[in-house]
């Protein structure tokens, strides 16, 4: 079981940096949001894994679960909700603004046309 966590963790960890460092808004929202799934699982598995353990600790010792990594994960799902709906509200007013989602507020094609045309142009004139 703790492989399987292992595995998932670290493939949501890689999905989530190749998302966040895309040139795009909606990628890199989703990016962060696979990360904050990433942290969760992290956070959970640090408190040990086991099957059928009671939450409240009863008197002895065996076979018991921490509590604290999940208060951990609770209170995390709730601020990576309100940071993505954030992350969307802002990236929705970044394209109205700027009229394109890319995170640099750049339009590369536009800019790539512009720079073409103005070499035409200086062709042109010489």
């Amino acid at each position: 079981m703790e492989s399987l966590f292992a595995i998932t963790t670290g493939v949501l960890s890689a999905c989530g940096l190749y998302l966040t460092l895309r040139g795009r808004t909606f990628p890199v929202v989703v990016g962060l949001t696979l990360l904050s799934y990433a942290v969760n699982l992290f956070l959970f598995s640090m408190g040990g894994l086991t099957t059928d353990g009671a939450a409240v600790v009863n008197g002895n010792n065996s076979g018991m679960t921490d509590p604290l990594p999940q208060a951990l994960v609770l209170t995390a799902i709730v601020i990576g909700f309100a940071m993505t709906a954030f992350a969307i509200i802002l990236a929705m007013r970044a394209r109205g603004d700027m009229g394109n989602d890319h995170v640099d507020g750049h339009d590369h094609v536009k800019h790539g046309a512009d720079a073409r045309k103005d070499n035409v142009h200086k062709e042109r004139q010489r």
